[in-house]
């Protein structure tokens, strides 16, 4: 009977954590909201987003940080977007009210998981939406940095350099990590680069340099 019981539990706890898995596989097909908004073609997934900064969180050389933290917060950050959708500021919903339905949907999602992966999962998910460790603090950096990368690269793209501007604003001041403060600046160096190369003073300037340069063959 006891074997019997202990089977029974484990084909329970498997099929939970099945569902677990089939709910993070949303994640995979969930397209970023704020691309979607600003017509982005083939916008990132939020499996891809935190995909990166769990990537980003690895490669810390910071011996202050706990490695493992920020990388298992970098993966369950968002999590909870595969039943509450992926809320941004447009959405004129209050930061009180998104709290509340990301939080009904990490309940729902750790019950489907062992009680000792069950208060793990929604533990980090609380640390990291309080900020309450210098590692969700530094994961809520690569948050922010993964976001302005990905549309610097969606500017190269579609060949529009500056056009995300907005993504760029909404970040200011929100960078301190030193390892953070040294991306920031190779990013603004190149993308400022590419902004400016595609001024139009400077296609003139371009353009006045081929006349003078066909005028003087021709001469």
């Amino acid at each position: 009977l006891t074997a019997a019981m202990a089977t029974c539990s484990s084909t329970k706890n498997a099929k939970n954590l099945l569902q677990f898995l089939k709910f993070m596989g949303q994640l995979k097909r969930l397209p970023r909201t704020g691309w979607v908004y600003r017509k982005v073609e083939k916008p990132e997934s939020v499996a891809d987003h935190m995909y990166r900064m769990a990537i980003m969180a690895c490669l810390t050389e910071d011996k202050k940080l706990n490695k493992d933290r920020c990388i298992r917060l970098a993966l369950v950050h968002d999590m909870a977007e595969c039943i509450a959708g992926d809320i941004t500021p447009t959405d004129n919903v209050s930061k009180e009210e998104k709290h509340r339905m990301e939080d009904d949907a990490m309940k729902h999602l750790t019950s489907l998981l062992s009680e000792d992966m069950k208060k793990e999962i929604y533990e980090l998910w609380e640390e990291y939406e309080y900020q309450s460790s210098e590692e969700a603090k530094f994961v809520k950096q690569l948050d922010q940095f993964d976001m302005i990368l990905q549309a610097f690269e969606y500017e190269e793209l579609e060949k529009k350099p500056g056009r995300l501007q907005e993504f760029y604003d909404s970040t200011k001041g929100g960078f301190h990590h030193p390892e953070m403060v040294q991306l920031l600046s190779c990013l603004n160096t190149e993308r400022n680069a590419k902004i400016a190369a595609n001024s139009p003073e400077t296609q003139d300037l371009e353009i006045n340099d081929l006349e003078t340069s066909t005028t003087s063959k021709s001469s």
